[in-house]
């Protein structure tokens, strides 16, 4: 129900700045009426009203269903239908008119009451037009900014996920590999110890059975800390770090790599060349595991705006809807790590395999112009 607007019993303010007590100037507040609730009225009440130095002093709307009536009530504005009412109103200083209505036009032309303003006709539509687009401009930043924040705490839960995955793997490979050749060598010296005296040749055979099982656990150890540490941090190789990594990984496992690089790696940033590192390790990992293959294919590709991997093997392959669709296989074969990676560095990851016929990780991440 439309409210009454009433005198305010205060003294209205002087336009202008007043002087304070100390000689400061202080911003005087400049009382508004407000003619339409439409989307113009909507508008100006979505600008105006927070303002501290503009107090609305009403809003005059005939039409109940007005957008701006919503708004008026959410600030506590008085809202009436007689517009000739809320302009008579002393504090008013400044009469805004967008309801487009010859009739109101009319009448505030005959207004005369010194220190009133008057913006209507085209002078207030462009007002409410540009006051609008700075609105729409407003929600715009606001859903922009509330995108870069969600892609923000993705990332932080994505990077914590990598985090413990990596923490997970490494502490596989510890005990998988060298805790258990370790374990085997300290075995044998204990048997070499009860027998050095009673089977020297028993002894001896044992002891150079653990000194072979001591070079892999030093060359196992070796490859922990590669794992751990894989790039030249001083000059942040990516390329001899992958030639390095495919040597020892073909020494280790007995598959055959090959390795194509093209382009300048220094378009590179350094999270992004530890991220790719990342990714290829953990495709060989996974071929090492499952793929049952004796050759794969490495390539690398840098251009002026993007940067692709490859890698490709001569395994067994698997079903790839039937994996893609089971949580689990999709976990263990680590192909939901290597996805994530490359999620995590704006570029997409694709994997293809089919049964007998092998399985290929393909990479492909945007370089920005920054690091371009």
């Amino acid at each position: 129900m439309p409210v009454k607007v009433k005198p305010s019993p205060r003294r209205r303010p002087s336009r202008g700045r007043r002087v304070s007590r100390k000689g400061a100037a202080v911003p005087v507040i400049t009382n508004v009426a407000i003619i339409g609730a439409g989307s113009g009225g909507s508008a100006l009440l979505t600008i105006l009203a927070p303002d501290p130095l503009v107090r609305i002093v009403g809003v005059a709307e005939i039409n109940s269903k007005a957008p701006g009536l919503r708004l008026a009530r959410r600030y506590g504005i008085p809202v009436t239908r007689n517009f000739r009412e809320l302009v008579s109103h002393e504090d008013v200083e400044l009469v805004i008119d967008v309801t487009g209505n010859s009739e109101v036009e009319d009448a505030l032309f005959e207004l005369d009451r010194v220190g009133v303003a008057v913006i209507r006709g085209t002078s207030a539509k462009f007002m409410w037009q540009l006051i609008e687009a700075r609105v729409r401009a407003n929600a715009e930043t606001k859903r922009q900014v509330k995108k870069f924040q969600d892609l923000s705490q993705l990332y932080e839960k994505e990077a914590g996920s990598a985090i413990a995955g990596e923490r997970s793997r490494i502490a596989c490979e510890f005990h998988d590999g060298l805790v258990q050749t370790l374990v085997g060598i300290n075995l044998k010296l204990d048997l070499c110890r009860e027998l050095i005296f009673s089977d020297p040749t028993r002894c001896y055979d044992l002891l150079s059975d653990a000194k072979t099982q001591l070079k892999a656990a030093i060359e196992e150890s070796r490859h922990v800390i590669f794992n751990l540490r894989p790039l030249y941090f001083e000059s942040m190789e990516l390329v001899p770090a992958l030639k390095n990594y495919l040597k020892t990984f073909e020494t280790q496992y007995r598959i055959r790599t090959e390795f194509v690089a093209a382009g300048d790696e220094s378009a590179l940033s350094p999270k992004a060349k530890i991220f790719l590192f990342r990714i290829i390790q953990e495709s060989l990992s996974n071929v090492q595991k499952h793929a049952k293959a004796d050759r794969i294919m490495v390539a690398l590709t840098v251009t002026g705006d993007h940067i692709k991997a490859m890698i490709e093997d001569n395994g067994v392959g698997f079903d790839m809807d039937a994996v893609s669709q089971d949580p689990t296989k999709w976990q263990s074969f680590g192909l939901k790590g290597i996805l994530e990676r490359a999620r995590l560095i704006g570029g997409t990851g694709r994997v293809e395999s089919r049964k007998g016929h092998g399985t290929r990780v393909l990479v492909d991440i945007p370089t920005p112009p920054e690091e371009a």
